[in-house]
């Protein structure tokens, strides 16, 4: 995600680095476009992917509404110790 970053790239690019097959790469991308994270495109024999920022809003979320129940989970277990002092 954070090569993609960067701007729209082309898979064997993203792959050049990276210690692992370009299929193996194929299948972690078809997730995160299966997510709604990655957008791919093929042109000819060369396949672009680049990040769907409408997706990114949506794992925001997901993240922002678990912070929000962990802290109130971590408030009531800081509320529970403080009685267990006094």
């Amino acid at each position: 995600m954070e090569k993609l970053s960067h701007g729209p790239i082309s898979v064997s690019r993203l792959a050049e680095p990276l210690n692992i097959t370009l299929a193996a790469v194929v299948q972690h991308l078809q997730v995160l476009e299966e997510s709604g994270l990655v957008q791919t495109e093929k042109i000819g024999r060369v396949r672009t992917c680049r990040v769907e920022p409408a997706g990114l809003s949506v794992a925001q979320q997901w993240i922002a509404d678990r912070r929000s129940m962990w802290e109130r989970q971590l408030d009531r277990l800081a509320d529970l110790l403080a009685e267990e002092d006094h």
